[in-house]
């Protein structure tokens, strides 16, 4: 007898199994071995942390510029958070630490995603800085680059991808940090 309420919910404008394989492709990428071995990022929960805000950065600002990208855009950070939420949880973290550690994940979030977005609309440089800075903890510059020249060429990838279904069909057909680092 509830389903006629459904009539009043804000319809979805993706199904939430497409938030899910977006997010899960994200994951996925972020955890790709060449990363960690020949880009220099940590094999460490904050490398692989930092990485996934790369990528979760790189298509979010992509969502953002497609028609109802805001709403796909929030559906999959909202999804990002619970799964943040999760993890923290399975780490052990306790409930009442919890909140505090989801307001570090969020303002980290929002701090790279800032840093990264200043730095791409000034030149390939400074987003390698700012790679450097949050993703290798400034001391690899080289691989900041490489990791810079990625990034870059996975955005423009993304450009080409005109809705989310598109973009689950996509599969990040972009340079491999192995190729990246040769």
């Amino acid at each position: 007898m509830l389903w006629p309420l459904n009539h009043f919910r804000k319809p979805r404008l993706a199904p939430r199994g497409t938030i899910e394989a977006i997010y899960g492709m994200i994951v996925t990428q972020a955890r790709e071995p060449l990363f960690y071995r020949h880009l220099g990022v940590e094999d460490t929960v904050n490398g692989r942390f930092d990485l996934l805000l790369l990528h979760l950065w790189m298509v979010l600002r992509h969502l953002r510029g497609l028609p109802s990208g805001v709403e796909l855009s929030q559906a999959l950070f909202d999804h990002f958070c619970a799964d943040m939420d999760a993890n923290l949880r399975e780490m052990a973290v306790g409930d009442l630490a919890v909140p505090k550690k989801m307001q570090v994940v969020g303002e980290a979030f929002y701090g790279r995603s800032a840093a990264y977005d200043m730095a791409l609309s000034e030149n390939a440089e400074a987003l390698a800085r700012a790679i450097n800075r949050n993703v290798l903890d400034g001391e690899q510059i080289e691989n900041a680059r490489r990791l810079a020249a990625y990034a870059q060429a996975a955005i423009a990838s993304l450009a080409g991808q005109s809705d989310a279904g598109r973009l689950l069909a996509w599969k990040f057909p972009m340079p491999l940090a192995e190729e990246a680092s040769a």
